[in-house]
């Protein structure tokens, strides 16, 4: 069937683009310095920062963490975090604006209550954080305590991110990640009742003796919570590049046609529940700030996923951590000992990025627009960028199919997603991918 080889392709995800397999060393520390000191003063920026410890494995997932039972490693990490804050301050425009925080993991709250408000003490104090900002934070429910929740409140974080995966007993077991629905319900309540009002949850599809019925009881356990959003992701098994995947039984996941389902049946529960599709894999109820921002065509795509930020600069703290200004992207050394090697001696973590061309920029603004809203005018962001429209189209060979396919409509440089082919989104941004086809994925 044509829709399943585009449902089942490899592809990028296209949070940014170019994607990291296009960076290089050839942007480092240096160029780093440079495009801090050349960021707009009076330009507001996001900032996210990594904080890659987890008490136990997930087998499913995918991310750099480090796994501990003990607190020092962490509060040596900070301590690496709070100076890389110091440096980036020192290069960059002084006192900074900043409408988004976002602390990302790992779980960033497993530092202790005191060490966090300390660290986002110390953001205030590098960076003009503005009354109104969004901060964000990432929890695993099975860890989060009620010191965390009453730190958050005082810190201002509005925010809260909770990976839930599935509620299914025999899905949880077969991926190390055991968590009732009390617990996760018992974290919200915390949070609402400290002022962090958004909540968002993760879902997962495909994982290991996950069945349509798991995934819809599952849903409909999430959505008795309420959270303002959910993320509902595929699960990608790659055992040969993660090795704790190796411990997942390859024999109990789910074929295409069943994950496809598994899919399509979480999105039913979801919109019949109220809430409104968001790209590729977002669900957001109505009144939230995903729904408005794709409603008034203000959503974006960054490598945090969707959001309504609309923030050029991205700052990214911590190893591994990918930020983004004005002349491309960087990124920070992976592994938390070479990170923090580099910063104890003073310097930028920047191992490596890539500097932006006129004609990547022109390709990231349709990417972007084709995953955010399911549809490009192609001229008409080629007009914005000083480009010439025939040369993205002519280039974009694998268009013809699509349409051909059913997957898109084509009208005067107007592309456009057919709704029931949503899931098929990255295979038409994929058209407009300039490297895909020489650089194998």
């Amino acid at each position: 069937m044509q829709t399943t080889k585009h449902r089942e392709a490899r592809l990028p995800w296209y949070t940014i683009y170019p994607t990291v397999a296009e960076f290089s060393g050839a942007v480092g520390a240096d160029a780093y310095e440079e495009w801090l000191r050349n960021l707009p003063a009076n330009d507001p920026a996001s900032l996210y920062l990594h904080v890659p410890f987890c008490r136990s494995k997930c087998w499913y997932c995918g991310f750099p963490t480090t796994i501990t039972r003990h607190d020092a490693p962490i509060v040596n990490y900070l301590a690496a975090l709070r100076d890389e804050i110091r440096l980036v301050s020192e290069h960059a425009p002084q006192a900074l604006p900043v409408s988004d925080v976002h602390f990302g993991g790992g779980t960033p709250t497993l530092m202790g209550p005191v060490e966090f408000l300390a660290l986002t003490e110390f953001l205030r104090r590098h960076f003009a954080l503005a009354e109104t900002a969004t901060i964000a934070v990432e929890i695993d429910p099975r860890t989060f305590t009620a010191d965390m929740a009453e730190a958050l409140q005082a810190a201002g974080v509005n925010r809260a991110s909770l990976g839930v995966q599935s509620f299914d007993p025999i899905v949880q077991k077969a991926i190390n990640r055991v968590q009732s629905e009390a617990q996760t319900a018992a974290a919200v309540e915390m949070l609402r009742r400290h002022g962090v009002t958004s909540i968002n949850f993760d879902l997962i599809f495909g994982l290991p003796h996950q069945t349509v019925q798991s995934c819809v009881e599952t849903t409909r356990a999430a959505v008795a919570m309420r959270p303002n959003r959910l993320a509902v992701f595929g699960y990608s098994h790659i055992p040969s590049f993660i090795k704790n995947q190796r411990l997942i039984e390859e024999a109990s996941l789910p074929g295409s046609a069943a994950r496809a389902e598994q899919d399509a049946a979480i999105a039913v529960t979801l919109i019949a529940a109220g809430y409104r599709e968001i790209g590729l894999d977002h669900f957001a109820l109505p009144d939230d700030d995903l729904a408005l921002a794709q409603k008034t065509g203000r959503l974006r795509r960054n490598s945090l996923g969707y959001s309504a930020d609309t923030c050029k600069t991205l700052i990214g703290f911590g190893a591994s951590a990918i930020g983004r200004v004005g002349e491309g992207y960087v990124q920070n050394e992976v592994t938390r000992d070479s990170y923090c090697r580099h910063i104890a001696a003073g310097r930028l973590a920047t191992s490596k990025g890539y500097r932006l061309t006129d004609e990547d920029r022109a390709r990231a603004a349709i990417i972007e627009r084709l995953m955010c809203d399911l549809e490009a005018d192609v001229p008409a962001i080629c007009a914005a960028h000083g480009s010439d429209p025939i040369h993205f189209l002519d280039s974009a060979e694998r268009l013809a199919m699509l349409a051909k396919d059913g997957i898109v409509d084509i009208e005067k440089g107007f592309v456009r997603v057919r709704r029931q082919h949503r899931f098929a989104m990255r295979v038409v941004a994929a058209a407009f991918d300039a490297f895909l086809d020489r650089v194998a994925r």
